[in-house]
């Protein structure tokens, strides 16, 4: 795999335009499948068999990986030798009757209108580091955005007079509205906040920490923590509940999924159609619980 491995490495940057935590893990993946393969006499990439690697993944299984690790490695064999036999670098695909095993899916946790509206009161001062939060918690809810999209996101990227913000995901370019009450909150902070963290510095980022730095996935996640524990949530809460949140809540009021699978960035429809059977299991749930004939 020697040789190939970098051209396939290459190929992701420059011609897959993959993020760099893909190629990283892509690149750590395949070193150890090659390590693998050298322990095991097998050092040219054109005499691997599927029973080498059907042998590697068994292996992986024995060393208690999860079946995501797994999947994830089977994801990058794939690719890798797809790659290379596309280039006619092997004559066959060893993956090609490869399967990954079974991932239970984990239906995402989601907040009720309610709990949401509870959390995003907690930041209720005037004070520079609560004036970013609740600028940061409304413009979350308010568009879906991803954690790492919204602590990405530029001055320039907010459009306050049209209410809406420019999100930026590896290279691509989205659109999303947001509301007047996210515009009220952004207003405030802009005017109060922003400057009073930045303490004389510059920054191109709209949300800093009191640093005057750009914020963190950590430090947002503990404020959002902080903020579940002072609302009474006393279910397990991540940043990422109000982007699920955000998704169940519109569909359930009637937005089309085609609508909402643009706002959340999703490329394939199905997968924002998964929210639609989260916010029907949400009401089962809610129904077999308080129903008194169940």
């Amino acid at each position: 795999m020697g040789s190939e491995l970098p051209l396939f490495i290459d190929y992701l940057k420059e011609q897959k335009n993959a993020s760099a935590s893909t190629v990283d893990s892509y690149q750590r993946d395949l070193r150890k499948l090659e390590s693998y393969l050298t322990e095991h006499g097998v050092d040219d990439v054109g005499n691997v068999t599927a029973t080498n690697l059907n042998s590697y993944i068994l292996y992986l299984e024995k060393q208690g990986m999860s079946s995501a690790t797994v999947s994830r490695s089977v994801a990058s064999m794939k690719s890798f030798f797809h790659y290379i036999y596309r280039k006619h670098a092997i004559a066959d695909d060893p993956t090609e009757t490869i399967r990954a095993p079974h991932i239970e899916k984990k239906i995402p946790g989601i907040l009720s209108m309610d709990e949401v509206a509870r959390l995003l009161e907690q930041p209720s001062g005037d004070t520079p580091k609560e004036l970013r939060d609740r600028a940061m918690l409304e413009l979350m809810y308010a568009t879906g955005m991803r954690v790492t999209e919204l602590i990405s996101v530029h001055m320039a990227d907010i459009h306050q007079n049209l209410n809406y913000v420019v999100c930026s995901d590896r290279g691509r370019e989205r659109v999303i509205p947001f509301g007047d009450t996210a515009k009220q909150a952004l207003e405030r902070y802009l005017k109060n906040g922003r400057g009073r963290l930045l303490k004389g510095k510059e920054s191109d980022y709209l949300f800093v920490n009191c640093s005057g730095s750009v914020m963190s996935r950590q430090g947002f996640w503990k404020l959002v923590k902080s903020y579940a524990s002072r609302a009474g949530i006393t279910s397990e809460i991540t940043p990422q509940m109000l982007r699920h949140s955000f998704a169940v809540h519109l569909l359930q009021n009637g937005a089309p999924v085609e609508s909402v699978q643009e706002m959340l960035g999703h490329s394939d429809v199905s997968t924002t159609q998964n929210y639609l059977n989260l916010g029907v299991e949400r009401v089962q749930r809610v129904y077999r619980a308080a129903h008194p004939r169940v």
